[in-house]
């Protein structure tokens, strides 16, 4: 029944007609005659092209299509930094990863930072968070900060298990990311014993942790999650057939960089197709169960009266390469890892629209305060998505050249030894890596290569030095990239310092224990030449 009431409203509002109305963008009357409700949900690791179609082919995903037939989908939608913490910093601050310094898991934002919710309930709205944050602080092991403070060692060692698969066989089994249940559960009790009787409008935040592959059988020092985990019942969901394998280069013809994280990752060896397309099969199972969580909130609110009252937004932080480019997990410039869903449906959201503009993560905080009336700080990174998505804007062609044609993405963690700078335009993405020099970039050209097998940076030099003119206007990427690695050896120096006489035990039994065992001494000298090379002066 209540997937036969998803469809008929969907039917619905494909066939509604546009109400239109009149506002303003900027200053703090809002545009709406009264002030909507917001909800914001949040998963991880789910892949945005899943939203449309092909890709929304291989998995059922009734509430996402419920949102996309409803509201507006952003087609080109990105992370400001390919892992959690960082990204989730960028969406809760509106500023880009270099401004916030959360170069990795371990470092995020000021807890004391000026967040979108905090502007908002000063604004009049109740505020509620559930579920997972990781703004001031992702989750991290002493492994995760270590692999990313030395990753400008020249060595390499495999810093994650092998990415597997794991079924639970029961068909009834439905809540298998029983945490991430559970936190719905308490936004949903939220909704119906307190939010429901409000005065005042409410925004309400849900993270979760699905789609995000779960931790490892694996010895060493907090394992990593390299499992894809479901059931029966949610593997079902999935179009066995529909799944593409995709195509990997050969190692020797692989970007260094992508070779060293194809490497940490532990994803070198050989993998048969089968292996493949159910390490695919069972991340696309674990996205149809993030899609039912959303779907309990949809629910809520409808049964509660709150949908038509309420703008409802679902992203997530990042995607999933689930084998791509011979990776799994994060940390990449690649459509899989980069490429996140974004949806919103509501009063004033324009329905059964497909926006291919550009926009990312940081475009939600000035959104977030466009709907609440309030006023936009002058430092923001991002720009509003409401003149792309609201009806409330009659003069929205005054609009269209708000939001540049371009978004910045850049990530300094561990699993990639060199800090990543990522300018996607139209049909453009240029990538490129520490201080512009040292390592090649890459271009590639989405609207002829979708899969990003073919790097034309040399072959179209005239783009290349365009579009790095370009980020470099924008962001004095060599000058981070030495901060970073500043901050990294400083880092990890103290860290030395704190363990003490027992440095050399800790380090050897961190997750790459069965690389580092075989010649301890060997990665040890690496570390300490690492540590003696001098540091470029960083030029402003």
């Amino acid at each position: 029944m209540l997937l036969l009431w998803v469809s008929v409203v969907a039917a619905s509002a494909l066939a509604a007609p546009d109400p239109g109305a009149g506002g303003q963008r900027r200053g703090p009357a809002r545009v709406w005659p009264v002030a909507p409700n917001v909800v914001l949900v949040v998963s991880d690791s789910f892949d945005g092209r899943l939203t449309f179609y092909p890709g929304s082919q291989v998995v059922r995903l009734p509430f996402i299509n419920f949102m996309k037939a409803r509201g507006t989908s952003f087609l080109n939608a990105y992370t400001n930094s390919p892992i959690c913490c960082p990204s989730r910093a960028a969406m809760w601050s509106g500023l880009f990863t270099h401004l916030t310094e959360s170069w990795n898991n371990f470092k995020g934002l000021d807890p004391n930072y000026t967040t979108w919710m905090d502007i908002m309930e000063k604004h009049g709205y109740r505020t509620q968070k559930f579920g997972k944050l990781d703004y001031t602080s992702g989750h991290h092991s002493i492994s995760n900060r270590v692999e990313a403070w030395t990753r400008d060692v020249a060595f390499l060692l495999r810093q994650e298990g092998r990415p597997m698969v794991n079924l639970i066989p029961k068909k009834t089994k439905v809540r298998v990311m029983e945490r991430d249940w559970k936190n719905t559960d308490k936004a949903v009790n939220w909704l119906r014993k307190e939010a429901s009787n409000y005065t005042q409008p409410f925004v309400l935040y849900l993270g979760l942790n699905l789609p995000h592959p779960y931790p490892s059988p694996s010895s060493g020092e907090n394992f990593g999650s390299s499992t894809f985990h479901t059931s029966l019942h949610w593997l079902k969901k999935v179009s066995y057939d529909a799944i593409k394998i995709p195509k990997w280069l050969p190692l020797s013809e692989m970007h260094p960089i992508d070779y060293y994280s194809s490497y940490t990752k532990n994803c070198t060896g050989k993998f048969t197709e089968k292996e493949i397309k159910n390490i695919r099969a069972f991340y696309y199972a674990m996205c149809a169960e993030t899609d039912a969580m959303l779907g309990e909130i949809i629910l809520a609110l409808r049964q509660l009266d709150l949908l038509e009252k309420t703008i409802v937004m679902y992203t997530s932080d990042h995607g999933e390469l689930a084998m791509e480019h011979r990776q799994f997990y994060k940390m990449s410039m690649y459509e899989a890892s980069a490429h996140v869903p974004l949806l919103m449906m509501g009063p004033g959201i324009k329905a059964n629209l497909q926006v291919p503009n550009v926009v990312s993560l940081v475009d939600i905080y000035p959104t977030m305060l466009d709907i609440a009336g309030a006023p936009l700080p002058q430092n923001l990174s991002g720009y509003s998505l409401l003149p792309l998505s609201s009806e409330l804007f009659k003069n929205e062609h005054k609009f269209k050249n708000l939001h540049p044609p371009w978004i910045l993405s850049e990530f300094h963690g561990c699993n990639v030894n060199a800090s990543t700078y990522m300018l996607r335009t139209n049909q453009w993405k240029y990538i490129a890596y520490s201080d512009g020099t040292s390592v090649l970039p890459q271009l590639f050209d989405l609207s002829s290569d979708p899969d990003e097998l073919t790097n034309i940076a040399t072959k179209f030099p005239e783009v290349t030095y365009s579009l790095d003119q370009k980020l470099r206007s924008i962001i004095n990427y060599p000058k981070v990239s030495a901060s970073v690695h500043q901050y990294n050896r400083e880092q990890f120096i103290k860290w030395k310092q704190s363990v003490g006489q027992n440095y050399s035990n800790v380090i050897a039994n961190l997750r790459w224990h069965q690389d580092w065992l075989k010649e301890p001494r060997q990665y040890e000298s690496a570390i300490d030449r690492w540590l003696k090379t001098p540091i470029n002066p960083i030029k402003i």
